[in-house]
């Protein structure tokens, strides 16, 4: 069993590839996988604080000010400034403007530490922004839902961020319980089997995400690789400028940085979106889980090479 589960961190990369494939090609397991997407979410967040002490992912107060401007930078000055230009272009009504300054306006994703792990990267400062940015969302999404009022009640998206507020209290909580409990936790072999597990978890999470996917693909219209071409270049255009502007200021926390630049909890956002445009937008949120998890086999290898030339 720890062994399966060792060999399953080992091929992080290549089983979240197979995770996407899977989604695609078997859409009736994706349907049946999407109603435990929200409790996966919630386990993902589990095994985050297993691998890492939650009580290192709250900033100390050195370091407070430096994480608190880079949520303010990525999840209110990046969408204001999307929403400025999609003015200026005439493009803010569209599903994709919508979907970029939703991906922008979002907290890190809640496997970010994941990511960041398979990527080859110390997934604190990811666990860090991912509270961080989730606790300070009620106020960053204001300003954005004011300037572009298509996306309905601001106190819905309140409220679904306060929810998942306490979903990181609960299973970062448990997790931490067990941590302390569990010394083999912390060894090599315990570090291991959690890294398994959740790359186990987050194949799983995407086969559910890919369920509107799959359909689309087999009727795949221009617009549809326009979309698809569009996510790409969003999620990793992101992730390599964070890497740019990173690397040598914080070489420790680029791995992370970057990871969450283009790894955004989007999907939060369904609840808030009038239900048309909600339903539009199943298929760009979707396509965004492709680059998403693909990040790990991608970027590791820049990661690494750019960390070498520091």
């Amino acid at each position: 069993m720890i062994g399966g589960l060792a060999w399953l961190a080992r091929h992080g990369r290549l089983v979240l590839v197979l995770g996407l494939g899977l989604g695609v090609l078997a859409p009736p397991l994706a349907e049946a996988l999407a109603p435990f997407i929200f409790p996966m979410i919630a386990l993902l967040l589990f095994l985050a604080a297993l691998r890492v002490d939650l009580r290192a992912a709250f900033p100390g107060r050195r370091t407070l000010p430096r994480y608190l401007a880079i949520t303010l930078l990525m999840q209110l000055a990046l969408p204001v400034v999307a929403i400025l230009l999609l003015w200026a272009l005439g493009a803010s009504a569209t599903m994709l403007g919508i979907g970029l300054v939703l991906v922008l306006a979002a907290p890190p994703l809640t496997g970010s530490p994941g990511l960041t792990i398979l990527a080859g990267g110390d997934p604190t400062p990811a666990l860090r922004q991912l509270v961080l940015g989730t606790a300070l969302l009620p106020l960053t999404v204001l300003p954005v839902f004011w300037l572009l009022p298509v996306f309905g009640a601001p106190l819905v998206v309140v409220e679904a961020a306060l929810r998942l507020l306490v979903v990181i209290v609960l299973a970062g909580g448990a997790g931490v319980l067990l941590r302390a409990r569990l010394p083999w936790l912390r060894g090599s072999e315990g570090r291991g089997a959690v890294d398994g597990l959740t790359t186990l978890a987050m194949a799983a999470v995407v086969v559910g995400l890919m369920s509107a996917v799959g359909p689309a693909l087999l009727a795949a219209t221009p617009a549809f690789w326009f979309t698809l071409g569009m996510v790409f270049a969003l999620s990793f255009g992101a992730q390599g400028a964070a890497l740019l502007l990173t690397r040598h200021r914080v070489p420790h926390d680029a791995p992370a940085l970057t990871i969450i630049a283009g790894n955004r909890n989007l999907a939060l956002f369904l609840g808030a979106l009038p239900p048309e445009t909600a339903a539009a937008l199943l298929l760009f949120i979707g396509l965004y889980q492709v680059p998403m998890y693909l990040t790990p086999l991608i970027m590791a290898p820049v990661i690494r090479r750019l960390a070498a030339t520091s």
